[in-house]
């Protein structure tokens, strides 16, 4: 934040993400806002990867499915989850360092509102990169009536204050 000594208007930038300083184990951060997945979002990213497995585009093989719907392609949920984790765990990220422990535990379907939440289980220095550590997060995705649909742990590379791209 700076203030213009002529006016004395504050100047205030906003911040994208945190520094290694910021997290706190314990911590959840609740992503917001939520994402309601559609029957063309659905399509498309299948189609995009190359999946065209009828139970992500084929209505009619769906609906003969136990599910009777079409399904959302997992790899799209996913995404979308981990997407919205970006603002308050990694936007100041230098790189991911993996992901272990994807469970996909419920089916997602095209009118489904995701939300996600994060916890922080750990946090360390770097071992070769004094300037950087590592968060370890675990991510739960959520429909809207609360049912869980994925969870997964993440580990992401960040910058100690100071020290990140722009400071």
């Amino acid at each position: 934040m700076s203030t213009d000594t002529e006016s004395g208007t504050r100047r205030i930038r906003a911040s994208y993400g945190r520094y290694l300083e910021d997290f706190e184990v314990g911590d959840i951060y609740e992503h917001r806002p939520g994402r309601t997945i559609t029957e063309a979002d659905n399509i498309q990213f299948s189609l995009l990867t190359m999946n065209a497995h009828p139970m992500h585009c084929d209505v009619a093989f769906a609906q003969k499915s136990e599910f009777g719907q079409l399904l959302v392609n997992s790899g799209l949920s996913l995404a979308i989850v981990l997407g919205m984790t970006v603002n308050d765990v990694s936007a100041k990220a230098i790189a991911n360092l993996g992901w272990n422990e994807i469970r996909l535990t419920a089916p997602v379907f095209c009118g489904d509102t995701l939300y996600a939440e994060s916890q922080v289980l750990e946090i360390r220095d770097s071992r070769s990169r004094p300037t950087q550590g590592i968060v370890t997060t675990r991510t739960r995705g959520f429909k809207q009536d609360g049912t869980m649909v994925m969870e997964f742990v993440r580990m992401s590379l960040i910058p100690k204050r100071g020290h990140g791209v722009g400071d």
